[in-house]
């Protein structure tokens, strides 16, 4: 079945009681036992699981591929839980270039439970490689990366994994299942932040992870999701599903407007550098062809001029909503030097765009305006 097909019916079945066709809503927080705890409806509590998640854990899983899915209250609710299953003395690898909340968990958190981080480039596998010569738990990969969009060879990183006994992760909410299903390129684990693309309207906050196997990493995984209780709340479940079948159909207008977005402002004198895998001159883009079925709606640009060129242009911007977050209808831009806290990574002349779901002429329109 094909990925489009797939989005709409995945986890959308009608409703058993009613036959309706929209999915139902389950609110309840609690479910009605025997006197020895019999699940007589295959449900007991909420934190644990109901229909309205199983739901949407069914169509994530579908559309990437894998055997099982979890969601969560975050995308950070589902980094922290996965990493902090992690044993004590535990080796692992994160990209330079990544979302700042994976670095600060990594920089703050992760020492305390005795867990060793290792930052590299995962562009070059040469560096990836040396920082798994001596043992390693398991590897971060983040393609295309936030925010410089860097683009990682995801079955070449599973192999430098695997050769060590290690899991591969990927970050996949910049793609989306519709763009990349990493899994099938040999990932053992894909994280979203179904806030963005899967959520699609600005309006529900999310995370997931999808499992390729059913094994005991899934088990460690969401049993520690019961007990610490980061769980998808039912509403926000279903507004996510909702936002699965429409997903391709989006992804499609994102990715048309943001490559004429990216050719145009790769031409424009104002600009340094345009950071979009679908450009020829961008490094990765032989490697994005290759896993990737288009290239996504997420840019960065670096304006000549440095910080100050930069956000006198965010500010001039009309169409584009200075905001944090992505994947919605409409475009965003963002200053991200300026959101990423007290130790900012991102080049100060870099702004990152969301491109959205306006006519491609309008967003051009309003890009040559503010850098006139």
């Amino acid at each position: 079945m094909r990925i489009e097909t797939l989005a709409v019916h995945a986890g959308g079945e009608s409703d058993s009681e009613t036959g309706a066709v929209s999915p139902p809503i389950h609110l309840a927080t609690t479910f009605r036992h025997g006197p020895a705890a019999e699940r007589v409806g295959g449900y007991e509590y909420q934190r644990e699981g109901n229909p309205t998640n199983d739901r949407l854990c069914a169509a994530i899983a579908a559309l990437e591929g894998g055997a099982q899915a979890l969601t969560f209250a975050s995308g950070m609710a589902a980094i922290s839980t996965l990493l902090e299953s992690l044993a004590p003395g535990s080796r692992i690898v994160i990209p330079d270039d990544c979302y700042t909340g994976l670095r600060v968990l990594c920089a703050e958190f992760l020492p305390q439970r005795g867990i060793e981080v290792l930052t590299v480039d995962m562009a070059q596998l040469e560096a990836v490689q040396a920082a798994c010569a001596d043992g390693i738990d398991l590897v971060w990969a983040e393609t295309p990366s936030n925010p410089r969009m860097k683009v990682s060879d995801i079955g070449a990183l599973a192999r430098i994994a695997h050769a060590q006994g290690a899991l591969l992760v990927c970050d996949n909410t910049f793609a989306s299942p519709v763009l990349q299903q990493p899994l099938a390129l040999g990932a053992d684990i894909v994280m979203h932040s179904t806030t963005k693309y899967f959520g699609g309207h600005s309006d529900v906050l999310g995370g997931a992870l999808v499992f390729a196997r059913a094994d005991d990493v899934h088990a460690r995984v969401a049993h520690r999701l019961h007990i610490a209780g980061a769980t998808l709340a039912p509403f926000s479940a279903w507004l996510t599903l909702r936002g699965c079948r429409s997903l391709p159909a989006r992804m499609a207008m994102h990715c048309a407007n943001a490559k004429a977005v990216a050719h145009f402002l790769s031409s424009h004198a104002a600009i340094e550098r345009v950071n979009y895998p679908g450009l020829p001159s961008h490094p990765g883009h032989e490697i994005a062809s290759r896993q990737m079925r288009d290239f996504g709606g997420m840019l960065s640009i670096e304006l000549r001029g440095g910080k100050t060129a930069a956000l006198e242009a965010a500010g001039r911007l009309r169409l584009f909503t200075n905001a944090t977050s992505l994947g919605g209808c409409e475009s965003l831009v963002e200053h991200r030097a300026s959101v990423e806290g007290a130790n900012p990574v991102s080049p100060v002349n870099l702004l990152r765009l969301s491109v959205g779901l306006e006519h491609v002429d309008d967003l051009i329109a309003d890009l040559r305006a503010a850098l006139a």
